[in-house]
């Protein structure tokens, strides 16, 4: 079996770093991921909750920012637990083994200011920004059938 999410996106707001009863670092963030429909320049986003352990957490609390791009690898955790009126709660989420920014702090800084800077334009998606994909959309496209894939 295999449970290994990669995933690239934005962190919608500052990242929440708490510590355990133990000591042990916890950070809980949330990436706004770009998806596109079908073969359409139509975009959308995914808003994928997070959470760091250790050393990966007490990075992203000091490093971090909302809107910094950052790249994640990990896997798919789910849990549940009773809220304060008896309900159970179930959490699904992804637990990171690796977490790195993928961009400078000094671009990340020059982006923020350009948005505030901007007239506000109507967006299908505040996260979409079309230069983030061009090298991706400009190559050949790649021809794969069912028959091609491992499972």
């Amino acid at each position: 079996m295999i449970n290994h999410v990669v995933l690239v996106g934005r962190l919608t707001r500052d990242v929440e770093v708490k510590k355990t009863q133990t000591g042990k670092s916890v950070a809980s963030f949330t990436l706004a991921c770009n998806r596109r429909f079908g073969g359409s320049s139509e975009q959308s986003a995914d808003f994928i909750n997070c959470v760091a352990w250790n050393q990966s957490a007490d990075f992203l609390g000091q490093y971090a920012s909302k809107g910094a791009l950052v790249g994640v690898e990990g896997r798919i955790s789910t849990r549940n637990y009773d809220d304060a009126s008896g309900k159970k709660v179930y959490v699904t989420e992804v637990t990171c083994d690796h977490v790195q920014l993928l961009e400078s702090k000094g671009t990340n800084e020059n982006r923020s200011n350009a948005q505030y800077n901007k007239v506000a334009q109507p967006s299908h998606n505040d996260f979409s920004d079309n230069n983030d994909f061009a090298d991706f959309t400009s190559g050949p496209t790649l021809d794969i059938s069912s028959d091609d894939l491992p499972f």
